[in-house]
């Protein structure tokens, strides 16, 4: 869908002055960052049942005309028979191991649906996988494999450390062509493209195609950043990576529940513009105005009231709705904030 990033030897610089420098700098080579964290990525295929051409008659169960065999003989002949044999549904998409136990990172559309799931490594070997839980709201999911021998694994990083301009290496699988290595910067933090509620991605131009779904964003230390999770139709050099900070609560609750389950106020809110903030003598950038409390939920027994404004969460500013809803989300439930 895009071409490849073109990354190349800028500067002669050696690949460890450009970690030192936090990844501000091109490296020489990526050879030693595709090296170590290509065998912990994965294939992922998938297969899905679907239904057959005869699946739009299913309501048709009973006969109109009664028990007249030429009319049962009419349907069976032009629309096929009621037990017409399914096709099957193949996708591709990547993931990345993080533990010895063999639990993969990837992302909820990649699995979602599967009736089969395989896992291909770098190595050669190849497992059946199993969903461990998924998470729509985010489009994550955690598969497990099971295996005798030791597997490579990947080291998870701090997105918050993330700078805009960082250079970053995506390594997946694009149309079914294993592990593909490609290279770019973060070209922006924090963008909400529409996919879900708790939209906060890291935009890169590290060509990502079909197929690169649930591999790793990996930064100039050889960490796991992001998790590569959209493009944009028709663009170029514009990808989206699920900020690894917030999948890492969210792998934690997949693991021990099979399930996400997020904090709640009880509240309706809204981003205050310039002359609420105003009236209210609000600094640009705080605050998010409380416009209605559910009666009986833990802002209503906290004493919340309509018309409050909600400046910090622990310590840490909001200035939009979106940011409170992730902060709050983020918190367990019957955690006190």
């Amino acid at each position: 869908m895009f071409g490849a990033a073109a990354v190349s030897g800028i500067f002669s610089v050696p690949f460890t002055q450009a970690a030192s420098n936090d990844g501000m700098l091109a490296p020489e080579s990526f050879t030693e960052l595709a090296k170590k964290n290509s065998p912990a990525v994965v294939n992922i295929r998938t297969e899905r049942s679907g239904g057959g051409a005869s699946q739009m008659f299913r309501g048709f169960e009973g006969n109109p005309y009664g028990n007249d065999e030429r009319f049962k003989e009419f349907f069976e002949k032009f629309f096929g028979g009621r037990h017409q044999k399914e096709f099957k549904q193949r996708s591709l998409g990547s993931g990345f191991i993080i533990d010895e136990d063999g639990h993969i990172v990837t992302n909820n559309h990649v699995v979602e649906g599967a009736d089969k799931i395989k896992v291909f490594l770098k190595d050669g070997r190849e497992f059946d996988a199993v969903v461990k839980g998924r998470d729509p709201n985010t489009d994550l999911a955690l598969i497990k494999i099971k295996a005798d021998g030791k597997l490579p694994m990947v080291e998870l990083g701090d997105s918050d450390d993330a700078k805009v301009g960082e250079w970053v290496l995506a390594i997946g699988n694009p149309f079914g062509l294993e592990h593909t290595v490609t290279a770019g910067i973060i070209s922006a933090k924090g963008r909400v493209i529409g996919s879900g509620p708790y939209d906060d991605f890291i935009q890169t131009d590290a060509s990502i195609n079909p197929g690169n779904s649930g591999g790793p964003l990996i930064n100039m230390n050889g960490k796991v950043v992001g998790i590569n999770a959209a493009i944009i139709a028709g663009g170029t050099g514009i990808g989206f990576a699920i900020p690894v900070n917030m999948a890492k609560g969210i792998i934690a609750q997949l693991k021990s529940n099979g399930e996400v389950s997020r904090g709640w106020l009880g509240v309706g809110i809204q981003d205050l513009n310039k002359d609420l903030k105003e009236y209210y003598g609000i600094k640009e950038g705080e605050g998010v105005l409380i416009t209605q409390v559910f009666k009986g939920d833990p802002a209503d027994k906290a004493g919340i009231e309509p018309k409050d404004i909600v400046l910090a969460v622990n310590g840490e500013k909001v200035d939009t709705s979106r940011a409170l809803s992730r902060l709050i989300a983020d918190k367990d439930v019957g955690e006190k904030v």
